[in-house]
């Protein structure tokens, strides 16, 4: 195929800085020649993940956002709050590419028959520094989208999809037969629903809010548990009895709710129990936290006895742990299902550029569900 390609393009950076300021600015960066088994690829669409916030705005106080510069090269401040630096130590003075996963179409390849099979394909790939206009990726990382399918319907296929597949993987081989998810409304959220209920799996959501809660149940949630209720540790009860859920996948990470799941899980369990016992019940029960929403300590209060446990989850360790068959066969599955159970929603589509204005940062960084923002760095 023929296309102008340029010698220099933009890419989006954060930068953290010893004196407690964030910096996040549109740099010039060459455009790589791809290599012979490599691609180069034109981003089309991006999406802004909750794991990318973490490393494009950090612990920044959002009050504190200022925008400079010109309309095409806009440049972010912000201020860190003092007890936040600690934890940025590592990447203090490291200007950084920010943006996991995205599509595109490949308009250069190298000369491997790999590469050059995909010249001219719309791609998906997930490798970081995909907030950027072009990105050259190895031929073996790409996945090609089915024809008629777009960068935007594509853009979001590895990170939420696999995530959500990862939970229920875990689940089947840690010997549980129901899950529990919190932040239940999210894209993740809804794609986690769409797959349990294929699968004929239990599911329990916790949201926050009334109105995620009629947004479940309109895809068709069964169980779904508003925590700003006064009944919801009741209700969660109940539909962890309902369910025999003893797994939770806990995107808020900090708080009392992790606790509480654990003791409305002993207590589902205890409904059951034919005789008592001073340390709890013998059925274990699990929480993972995979986000951090709430940056308060997690806070847990001991009343479920001692078959419990409480850890991280990561995707990409997961996916390490099961092995490249196991990992390519969850791939396959978000690639057959990527306009049904996978397809994201977004509810705005902007340019690098518009990513960094003070409004669209307004929007997506406090993560509220429905703020999901698409980057599109071909506009």
């Amino acid at each position: 195929m023929t296309q102008s390609i340029p010698t220099t393009a933009l890419q989006l950076r954060s930068l953290v800085q010893a004196d407690g300021s964030l910096q996040i600015s549109l740099e010039p960066t060459p455009v790589p020649t791809p290599g012979p088994d490599e691609v180069l690829i034109q981003v089309q669409a991006t999406p802004i993940n909750p794991s990318d916030i973490g490393l494009l705005l950090g612990p920044a106080d959002l009050s504190t956002v200022q925008v400079t510069g010109s309309d095409d090269r806009p440049v972010v401040t912000a201020r860190l709050p003092e007890r936040a630096m600690p934890g940025m130590a590592a990447r203090i003075g490291q200007s950084m590419p920010v943006g996991n996963e995205g599509a595109g179409l490949v308009v250069a390849a190298g000369s491997s028959p790999a590469a050059q099979a995909l010249l001219g394909r719309t791609v998906a790939v997930i490798g970081g520094a995909m907030y950027t206009q072009y990105r050259v990726m190895p031929a073996a990382q790409c996945l090609p989208l089915p024809v008629g399918t777009t960068a935007a319907e594509g853009a979001s296929c590895f990170v939420n999809p696999l995530t959500a597949l990862g939970m229920v993987e875990t689940m089947k081989r840690e010997g549980h037969t129901a899950l529990v998810h919190t932040a239940a409304a999210s894209n993740l959220g809804q794609m986690l629903n769409k797959i349990c209920q294929k699968d004929g799996i239990g599911l329990v959501n916790i949201v926050r809010k009334p109105e995620q809660a009629a947004l479940l149940r309109g895809i068709g949630a069964q169980y779904v548990c508003d925590s700003s209720a006064p009944t919801f540790m009741a209700d969660l009860t109940d539909a962890l009895a309902a369910t025999g859920a003893t797994i939770a996948f806990d995107a808020t990470g900090g708080g009392t709710l992790a606790g509480q799941i654990l003791q409305c899980m002993e207590s589902a369990i205890n409904r059951n129990a034919k005789e008592y016992s001073r340390y709890g019940s013998a059925v274990h029960k699990q929480v993972y936290l995979y986000g951090h929403l709430d940056t308060r300590p997690t806070e847990i209060q001991r009343t479920f006895g001692m078959a419990w446990g409480i850890g991280g989850w990561l995707l990409f360790p997961f996916l390490g742990k099961i092995g490249d068959a196991a990992a390519q066969s969850l791939r396959e599955r978000v690639a057959a299902e990527l306009k049904t159970t996978f397809a994201s929603h977004y509810a705005r589509t902007v340019s690098l550029a518009g990513a960094l204005s003070a409004d669209a940062i307004a929007f997506y960084g406090p993560r509220n569900t429905g703020a999901k923002v698409l980057i599109d760095p071909s506009l």
